[in-house]
């Protein structure tokens, strides 16, 4: 697994390195413009010294004489760094004086009206040399003057111009990097903090965190933590409630369980027994319905990405669910109806929660419809896709609509082995499945209407 990465790395990284490029470039560029004027300097100095041998140069009669006394000559080559060589040619008479090894410019077409600036090699080391044209008398020989310069004070002043400036920079650039460091170390202090407390909490500490002290760019990540938070917060209550619940409703069929077999084993007779077997059986069926429909209940608890949202084909779903409840119908002498426009009809969800919940929707209309009575299922296709569960039934009073949906709530006087889960599930998967949910009498005698309307 590869290491995380530092967030201040990161921005010391991406801070830094434009840093040393801009001072690095910055310090090539003024070495560089430094380097030109230095060249310069020096080649007006080589220059002085060509000019200077130049008036040493006399024609006298037509004739070439150069004087250069000795004293002349050592003051012109007198240097502490640098060796300075010179040549004095004519195009008739060749060498007059100097140096025959001095490099002459090798191109032809030499502009003659300025003084040729260039660079050689002269006995083994690098030599800046200028070279200059004598003007003299129409019919006068050709003179020219070359003098060559070894390179040395040039070079130690392009080390002194790049230590001068390098160093200072180098320097700079690592203070910066010091502040840089320092500062990023206490920007990044309250995300130190926020991450102290947040590892101080116990499993069930679950408050928001805080926004004190905390940056605006933060803010956005401490929001989503604290919706996470508020959901999680959320989720925990309703398992316990229904942890609650379920060992509410447990508890009342175990009991009965219990007193009901302690009384069928003081009897001794089976005929005696029959009566409390029969009450045992219908306990255990309640139970089994109970159990049931909690793990249902535990399943349609809306909690995110714990379920997986795909196309469901409705029309084929309702058809199979309804054809199994046929003998369930037959039972109370109901007549089970189907409705469709036979077109394909697909929503998205849970396929196995919309089959529990029309299952509910089925179970009450059989459980509380009129025996010999008629249940309607129906799907619509327009405007929307809808799913509508009728019966005839005496129907749901308008003052209890709101609260059927409530968990484990009966209405008072109902009959049958329910315990109030069964539209509280269906009202949690329509919930699941962002559908609307709509409950309504048939007719002025009653029934009860429950249509499903999917997005």
């Amino acid at each position: 697994m590869p290491k995380p990465r530092s967030i201040k790395s990161v921005i010391l990284l991406r801070l830094a390195v434009p840093l040393i490029i801009f001072m690095t470039v910055e310090t090539l560029l003024s070495y560089f413009v430094t380097l030109h004027y230095v060249d310069n300097a020096y080649d007006r100095w080589l220059l002085d010294s060509a000019r200077s041998l130049t008036q040493e140069i006399k024609f006298p009669a037509g004739k070439i004489e150069v004087d250069l006394p000795p004293e002349a000559l050592e003051i012109f080559k007198w240097d502490e760094s640098d060796k300075t060589y010179f040549k004095i040619i004519s195009a008739q008479q060749g060498v007059i004086a100097g140096d025959k090894f001095v490099p002459e410019p090798l191109s032809e077409d030499t502009d003659w009206s300025k003084p040729v600036f260039f660079d050689e090699m002269m006995y083994g080391e690098p030599v800046r040399v200028v070279s200059m044209l004598l003007p003299s008398d129409p019919g006068s020989e050709t003179v020219f003057v070359h003098v060559a310069e070894t390179i040395n004070k040039r070079r130690a002043m392009m080390i002194d111009i790049l230590l001068a400036d390098l160093v200072p920079q180098l320097l700079l650039v690592l203070l910066v990097g010091l502040f840089l460091l320092r500062g990023i170390k206490r920007g990044l202090l309250p995300l130190q903090r926020l991450a102290d407390e947040i590892a101080r909490r116990t499993p069930r500490d679950l408050r928001p965190i805080p926004e004190r002290h905390i940056y605006q760019e933060v803010r956005v990540l401490t929001n989503t933590i604290n919706d996470l938070l508020q959901r999680l917060a959320h989720a925990i209550a309703s398992q316990q409630r229904f942890i609650a619940n379920a060992a509410h409703q447990l508890r009342t069929p175990l009991a009965g369980l219990k007193l009901q077999a302690t009384r069928a084993l003081r009897e001794d007779d089976v005929t005696a027994m029959q009566p409390t077997l029969l009450q045992i059986q219908n306990s255990a069926d309640r139970m089994a319905h109970l159990t049931a429909q909690l793990l249902v209940l535990a399943r349609s608890e809306p909690i995110e990405g714990d379920y997986e949202k795909g196309p469901v084909d409705l029309l084929e779903l309702t058809r199979s669910t309804c054809i199994e409840f046929v003998p369930k119908a037959l039972q109370r002498n109901i007549d089970l109806s189907f409705e469709t426009s036979e077109q394909v009809l697909t929503v998205t969800g849970d396929a196995i929660l919309l089959r529990e919940l029309l299952i509910n929707l089925l179970d009450n209309a059989i459980s509380y419809g009129n025996e010999q009575g008629n249940i309607l299922v129906k799907l619509l296709a327009q405007p929307s896709p809808c799913l509508i569960v009728e019966d005839d039934g005496p129907g749901i009073p308008q003052t209890e609509r709101q609260r059927i949906f409530e968990r484990f709530y009966r209405i008072p006087g109902t009959s049958g082995l329910g315990c109030g889960l069964g539209l509280a599930i269906v009202k949690e998967i329509a919930d699941l499945h962002k559908a609307r949910l709509q409950l309504s009498q048939v007719n002025e005698l009653g029934g009860t209407r429950v249509e499903l309307w999917f997005e």
